[in-house]
């Protein structure tokens, strides 16, 4: 057979020689891998209930913060139209971004010229720097941070719209750099924190640090922004014709298709960040074998392949019209901004598995899938947005198997009748650039494949289009995650996340595992700042581990935890001023269980323990922060569940 040679995605993909296992952050083994007797081989779908645990919201009102600073400003001219002209097209993930300097802010020295500090009740300070770009659809701002204190907050808004904060403690920030770097990559893109897009051309990046921090023991920088030169927004009724991102003639509305409502409700729209460059893909929430909610995300390798993308992904949901052919956008769309974890990228089926690291809202579909052999000549479904547009839907035909390999940054070759590919022909819609990643659904309903690309488009909808298949990416690794069968309860030692709030008056911790609990803290105190999750524990007495125990501190407020039963006995003895609210979750007294060490500070001033994983938070503390005592390492717990 000849060789057809196609189109693949319009930036310079890195092209992998073979699969890559990836662990999200420290710990042993690969995240969130299921111990597994035998495969299954089907799933069906189910819908997030509105009951789920819907996880936090990093949007906050200015109402219930402290008055914004005066910023700085630093502005950025128009962006050179020949920059853009080559950009934006092609098959794969779409270019809708790319990335400039900012020559104010290169180094953390000028960007601490360019903070103006306020004082904040409590002690603290607060400034903030506004970017701008003249014409710019969209910022997103590349925060290089390599020093943060505890209690650091950094908050994301534009000046047309301050009523609205995106809110992310400095301690969440630094894991993700920590889980770049601990998958490898210590570059500037993997020290890079990428703010979320807000749809403006003006973006404000303020910081607060807590009482008793120099501002000059803190390491920021902001040497670039993501420049979005698409609208990635829905234009007024009277703009439609003239959108940017409008995509082409033929491609048919997912909402006109109820026989595939479940199937839409797990797609999402995709926008990520690689080496500055903006981009847009599609991805597909999956189920596992024990519909336990755990939010894995199928996408295509060529999309995200890396850990430092995969820390910028945010994702669009219900990005659809509401009814038929409306060509509105639906109320329902719902966005989710904290990125999420790597577990498995390979170029031999095009597939990426990512965790997210938000829970996905109520109404998402987990999709079902099929890893048996499939019959060539089946009726398939694909669901996606070309060129980041409303959801779509394409309607056609197994071909046949194929090998597919890439020839060029831009370009591969499908040639035989066997091979991890499937061929796939078009009778009804077609995709772009934007679909790439995109699930196949069997007959419109169980996921089969993953979208690598092709030469289909309205002029030619029978060309044909390719897909990794889901069998091969399953049984080489998939089913690590998607299935086992002994599902795992409390009782069985599964790990729980730990939620962590920094008390910047006292300069305490307070850690719970309960969602109701850390609920009710964050809507009833806010003095506690919520910094997501610190680690994970085990809910359960296991061989190996141990009692994690919980002391109230009466006066002061602060909380206390230890593992070792000779101090817990000390402290109930010989003060009284602190309550044993009994344990609080199980870790491990060694390295032994492969877990990650907890360092322990005690604030001399305080009076209060202090507790993290991070060891850049730990060398901060140490270099910068005389006030608190190392204690050494408290217990060992877990990075991942």
């Amino acid at each position: 057979m000849k060789p057809n040679l196609f189109a693949r995605w319009g930036w310079g993909w890195g092209f992998v020689a073979a699969a890559a296992l990836l662990v999200g952050c420290g710990g042993g083994g690969q995240e969130g891998i299921a111990p597994t007797s035998f495969a299954v081989l089907q799933v069906d779908g189910w819908v997030q209930p509105a009951s789920a645990d819907q996880g936090v919201s990093n949007v906050k009102s200015r109402s219930a913060l402290a008055a914004a600073p005066v910023p700085s400003i630093v502005s950025l001219g128009a962006l050179e139209e020949a920059k853009i002209s080559t950009l934006g097209g092609g098959i794969g993930p779409r270019q809708v971004g790319v990335a400039r300097d900012v020559a104010a802010t290169q180094a953390a020295s000028q960007t601490l010229q360019q903070f103006r500090w306020t004082s904040i009740p409590g002690g603290g300070q607060v400034a903030a720097i506004s970017f701008s770009a003249e014409g710019a659809h969209g910022l997103r701002l590349g925060v290089v941070v390599r020093k943060l204190p505890p209690g650091a907050v950094l908050r994301v808004y534009s000046q047309a719209d301050a009523a609205s904060v995106f809110q992310i403690a400095g301690h969440e920030v630094m894991q993700r750099i920590e889980r770049n770097a601990q998958a490898g990559d210590t570059t500037i893109d993997g020290q890079t924190w990428w703010s979320p897009d807000l749809g403006s051309d003006e973006v404000t990046l303020e910081l607060e640090l807590p009482a008793g921090v120099a501002p000059e023991a803190v390491d920021i920088a902001v040497p670039r922004v993501s420049h979005i030169f698409e609208n990635l927004s829905i234009p007024t009724e009277g703009e439609l014709t003239a959108k940017i991102n409008e995509s082409a003639s033929c491609q048919l509305d997912a909402s006109c298709y109820e026989a595939y409502a479940n199937q839409r409700n797990a797609v999402a729209r995709m926008i990520f960040t690689s080496g500055g460059g903006t981009y847009v893909c599609t991805g597909t929430l999956l189920n596992d074998a024990q519909s336990s909610g755990t939010p894995y995300f199928l996408t295509a390798n060529h999309c995200i392949s890396t850990q430092t993308e995969a820390s910028s992904l945010q994702t669009d949901w219900f990005y659809r019209a509401p009814t038929c052919n409306s060509r509105t956008l639906s109320s329902a769309t719902t966005k989710r901004l904290n990125g999420a974890a790597l577990l498995y990228a390979t170029d031999a089926t095009d597939t990426a598995l990512l965790k997210l690291n938000d829970t996905p809202p109520a109404g998402a579909f987990f999709a079902g899938w099929d890893a048996s052999a499939q019959t060539m000549g089946a009726s398939v479904v694909g669901l996606h947005h070309p060129r980041g547009d409303l959801l779509k839907v394409s309607i056609g035909a197994l071909s046949s198997l194929t090998s597919c390999t890439a020839t060029s940054g831009t370009q591969f070759q499908c040639v035989g009748s066997s091979g991890n590919f499937y061929r796939v022909n078009w009778s009804q819609g077609t995709t772009e650039g934007g679909s790439s990643g995109s699930a196949l659904f069997k007959g419109g309903t169980q996921v089969i494949g993953t979208l690598y690309g092709g030469s289909a488009s309205c002029t030619a909808v029978s060309s044909p289009e390719f897909y990794g298949r889901f069998d091969v990416a399953y049984n080489a690794a998939l089913k690590n995650w998607l299935s086992s069968a002994t599902p795992q309860s409390p009782s069985s030692g599964a790990r729980v996340p730990v939620y962590r709030f920094f008390n910047g008056t006292t300069g305490a911790h307070f850690f719970t595992t309960s969602a109701a609990e850390r609920d009710n803290t964050i809507a009833n105190f806010p003095v506690f700042n919520y910094e997501g999750i610190a680690f994970y524990a085990q809910a359960a007495l296991q061989s190996g581990n141990s009692a994690v125990y919980r002391f109230y501190g009466l006066t002061g407020g602060a909380h206390f935890y230890t593992i070792n039963p000779e101090e817990r006995d000390s402290v109930q003895r010989s003060n009284p001023d602190f309550q044993l609210e009994g344990i609080a979750w199980y870790a491990m007294p060694s390295a032994a269980g492969g877990g990650i060490p907890v360092y322990r500070f005690y604030r001399l001033s305080k009076g209060v323990h202090f507790y993290t994983t991070s060891p850049s938070e730990r060398d901060f503390i140490q270099t910068s922060m005389p006030d608190y005592r190392y204690e050494g390492v408290a217990y060992y717990a877990w990075a991942n569940q």
